[in-house]
């Protein structure tokens, strides 16, 4: 039996519920779904809907078939649809199905109504030009016969509140749900519910705002679920004038106390997050030293009462990580991989 890994994910359940009530108390005529995509955004897609479940949630999005499959049996109540629609490898699956499909083009429409497919949702493009049947193909009868229950659109600049094209896309959706009969209609994601109450319709769609990602400065309520632990494997004493890491960037100006951890690019840590990367030992706040490499980092720990086996905060901050890696926030979380032990508290 393998031991505890070397690197942990510490991931709070209040916080990842405070998060989606926040979310959902914003628009409060509309349902509040939750995208559960790419592993729940890297924190683990099963826990993630098992936690919001349990505080109401009921509607959940992953992107493929595969995703809806890993979620194994949904509790009871919750709603699952599948985002990347059906492609002809996905019908079997899909038909065995308790998850609906969004249906992305007429393409999609016929191959689910051909194969006497049941209930789905649909996502029309209304200026993003991604998934999407155009608006003429909706109003112009490609949906005839089929019983949606959800019509929905994705906003392009949510996170760019002044933007334009929010309000055209917006008056677009507001159209199609005048022509195309649908149970429910849903336009905004994380951003989108900080637009206002003209952008809620019946089902608002946070994914990034759930786990902390702070997608406009009006998301006040966001906090961040996610920490990051990584255990010391080594410390080393380096001389004055002697060089750490690859490329010999870092130089220790005096004598020196070097920790080693067991943390690096392959586990979503980053090279881009140097210079100005720093862990917590206690109270304290020890610089990462040299390039950030695949699988460790170096960080100076003179004078700080620390050695192999004890553990280490790391910066986290997905603002100021995104800031200065120039990576996106949703980069950053989904860039965890499945090294960590993920421990929810």
């Amino acid at each position: 039996m393998l031991g505890p890994a070397p690197l942990r994910l510490h991931l709070d359940n209040d916080t990842l519920v405070a998060n989606w009530r926040w979310l959902a108390g914003r628009n409060a005529a509309a349902e509040c779904g939750a995208a559960v995509k790419a592993d729940g955004y890297g924190l683990g897609a099963r826990e993630v809907v098992a936690r919001l479940a349990a505080a109401g949630c009921r509607d959940f999005f992953t992107a493929t078939w595969a995703e809806a499959a890993a979620l194994g049996a949904l509790p009871e109540g919750a709603r699952l649809a599948v985002l990347h629609g059906v492609r002809s490898e996905d019908m079997v699956d899909s038909l065995a199905s308790a998850a609906r499909p969004v249906l992305n083009s007429v393409e999609q429409v016929a191959r689910w109504r051909d194969a006497g497919g049941g209930v789905c949702d649909v996502m029309v493009d209304t200026g993003m030009n991604r998934l999407g049947l155009t608006i003429e193909q909706a109003m112009g009868g490609a949906l005839d016969g089929l019983e949606v229950d959800t019509l929905m659109s994705h906003l392009a600049c949510a996170d760019e509140p002044d933007h334009p094209l929010n309000a055209r896309q917006r008056d677009a959706f507001r159209a199609l749900c005048d022509a195309v009969a649908a149970r429910r209609y849903s336009l905004a994601n994380s951003a989108g519910i900080l637009l206002g109450q003209d952008y809620a319709f019946d089902l608002t769609r946070p994914g990034i705002a759930l786990y902390g990602g702070v997608p406009v400065p009006a998301a006040t309520g966001i906090r961040a679920v996610a920490a990051i632990e990584a255990q010391i494997l080594q410390v080393r004493s380096v001389g004055a004038g002697a060089y750490v890491g690859y490329g010999a960037t870092w130089q220790a100006p005096d004598d020196a106390r070097i920790a080693i951890l067991n943390l690096g690019y392959a586990d979503g840590y980053m090279r881009l997050f140097a210079p100005g990367a720093y862990a917590m030992a206690g109270d304290r706040r020890v610089p990462v030293v040299g390039r950030i490499s695949m699988d460790l980092i170096a960080v100076d720990v003179t004078n700080v009462a620390v050695g192999e086996g004890d553990w280490l905060g790391l910066d986290f901050d997905l603002q100021t990580l995104s800031a200065r890696s120039g990576l996106s926030q949703y980069e950053l979380l989904t860039g965890l991989n499945n090294r960590f032990e993920r421990r929810w508290i």
